[in-house]
């Protein structure tokens, strides 16, 4: 069996006319559009001068131990990656879907899973990040991992993961044709340090909320005072 090693597949020809018709993309408006949103980003007083029109997404989290920074760092690198991904895809996606593995979510990880870190990754997910949020997998579930998450698709084994996302897609760990787990860490590894220069460049891009017209952002107001995800909207 032939391996897929591409680190990013672009879409091309058919699924590519479907994305952007999906999407409502018009390529013959996409440069007016461009100026249209540098325009209105220059016009407003609490956001940087020198902007790209693309994610820029600020990454707070706090650390308080090992176990719960493992857990913040591994949401901090999902969203650098979705950043090199819209410097990259050209012609973007119709939407992510977020396959996780309840297998390495033992008893002390779930007790450090902090709902405000949670929260957090989740308003720069759908408020932040100009890619759509389709669906969240989560495989080989056990009975604590089924209760503490119940907005998403639970899955007791890969096998029902096939339905929703196809084989090829899925690394060689998981019955997929894709690289193992070990060579996409370490392709990643290595784009995600061809781009340290601008990681570094962005901690100093962000908004001046002091500064923001009108009502300022009220996060609680996104997802709840209690930390909840009634709120949550998946596509």
């Amino acid at each position: 069996m032939k391996l897929k090693s591409e680190l990013l597949e672009h879409p091309t020809g058919e699924m590519a006319r479907k994305i952007r018709i999906e999407l409502k993309e018009d390529l013959d408006t996409c440069d007016r559009d461009v100026a249209l949103i540098r325009d209105w980003l220059k016009k407003q007083p609490h956001l940087p001068d020198d902007w790209e029109v693309q994610a820029e997404i600020g990454y707070v989290f706090h650390y308080e131990d090992s176990l719960s920074r493992q857990i913040t760092d591994t949401l901090k690198l999902a969203l650098m990656i979705g950043d090199v991904r819209l410097t990259e895809e050209k012609v973007g996606v119709g939407g992510d879907i977020y396959v996780l593995d309840a297998a390495v979510l033992g008893p002390s990880l779930l007790a450090k899973l902090s709902p405000s870190a949670i929260k957090k990754f989740m308003i720069c997910v759908q408020e932040a990040f100009p890619v759509k949020l389709k669906e969240v997998h989560i495989i080989n579930t056990s009975p604590i991992v089924e209760r503490f998450v119940n907005f998403i698709h639970v899955h007791k084994d890969v096998k029902e993961l096939y339905k929703y996302v196809p084989r090829e897609m899925l690394p060689v760990e998981y019955g997929g044709d894709c690289s193992s787990m070990d060579v996409l860490q370490e392709q990643w590894r290595q784009k995600l340090e061809e781009y340290g220069d601008w990681f570094k460049a962005q901690e100093s891009v962000k908004a001046n909320e002091a500064l923001r017209p009108g009502r300022p952002t009220n996060y609680d107001d996104l997802f709840g005072i209690d930390g909840s995800f009634r709120q949550l909207a998946i596509d």
